[in-house]
């Protein structure tokens, strides 16, 4: 059984809504799931422990929220290169948060990643649960 990290970023808690059902997918699939806040890691070390990770923000003005832009700094110096990984986003208009963060764990941190970033304008909407729950499953299988 493999150990994730879900961590988010968000101001109207419906990343975080999206991150708990990317968890209970990794439940789902036979696998223990951990959902923490960005402002809970405060270095490197808060990152060990785990066999794979999903960092998810939401975009704000073409942005990820900033305090997610410090934790993809802080991952910069983790040992996460090989392990499985996903991120995702909530998003009004644009939503290039989850698309930069993708890049981010594939390119700098040589992370084995899902296919494509999760990108839901909510969880309760056009099948937002069941998106979620399966890009779970797809990053518990990347174990």
């Amino acid at each position: 059984m493999g150990k994730f990290l879900i961590v988010y970023a968000t101001r109207s808690d419906e990343t975080l809504s999206i991150g708990n059902l990317i968890a209970e997918g990794i439940r789902i699939a036979g696998h223990e799931a951990e959902v923490k806040r960005v402002n809970e890691i405060s270095s490197e070390d808060d990152l060990n422990g785990y066999d794979g990770y999903a960092f998810g923000s939401a975009t704000y003005h073409g942005e990820m929220i900033t305090a997610m832009k410090q934790l993809l700094f802080i991952a910069e110096r983790a040992d996460l290169e090989g392990k499985p990984g996903g991120a995702f986003g909530a998003y009004g208009w644009s939503g290039e948060a989850a698309g930069r963060i993708f890049d981010t764990m594939d390119n700098i941190y040589g992370m084995k990643m899902v296919d494509a970033p999760l990108m839901l304008k909510a969880s309760w909407i056009d099948g937002g649960l069941q998106a979620a729950q399966a890009y779970g499953k797809q990053i518990a299988e990347l174990l």
